[in-house]
């Protein structure tokens, strides 16, 4: 069985501004090409899951997001990153879908289709509904600060580099 570390997109791999949808407004954090290297090179399958609310709130297009992540896909091959798969919800959170996080369709997917054992993988994210997946699926789980979650008392790291560091660590 495969291990995975699931990141979500947005205040994980990227400035989040709210529904970034097209590439001129994408920027990748710091650290997360070194951080995602470290995690691939110790094993970990990485998939990114995301929730794309701004799709069904037309702030852009499923064109626009298609784009966007095939510019993301192409930045982390050039840097010898493989990401497995992504998947996104591209709906509204009153539309009760079965894929929105914290709702796990996504995991359980990936599980079948990469061999995954959920268990040994893990779930990084900036918001508590990133968290409540992937306990939700029996991953181990980290948060990362945000400005969603700088108020709650509950473990934080500071960026997917910190992440990297305690997963590849973990005994």
């Amino acid at each position: 069985m495969n291990k995975a570390v699931f990141l979500d997109r947005d205040g994980v791999i990227n400035y989040d501004d709210g529904h970034v949808g097209r590439i001129k407004d994408f920027k990748f954090l710091s650290g997360v090409f070194e951080a995602i290297q470290k995690l691939q090179s110790a094993g970990y399958l990485i998939i990114i899951v995301t929730n794309q609310a701004g799709i069904a709130k037309k702030y852009f297009s499923e064109d626009d997001y298609r784009k966007l992540t095939e510019y993301m896909l192409n930045k982390f091959r050039a840097a010898g990153i493989e990401i497995k798969k992504v998947y996104y919800c591209p709906h509204h959170q009153e539309d009760n879908c079965d894929c929105r996080k914290p709702k796990i369709k996504f995991l359980k997917e990936a599980s079948l289709e990469f061999g995954i054992d959920l268990n040994s993988s893990w779930v990084v994210g900036d918001k508590l509904t990133d968290v409540e997946m992937g306990k939700n699926a029996g991953c181990k789980t980290i948060l990362i600060d945000s400005k969603y979650v700088n108020n709650i008392k509950i473990e934080k790291v500071k960026d997917l580099l910190e992440a990297s560091h305690i997963i590849i660590n973990y005994q």
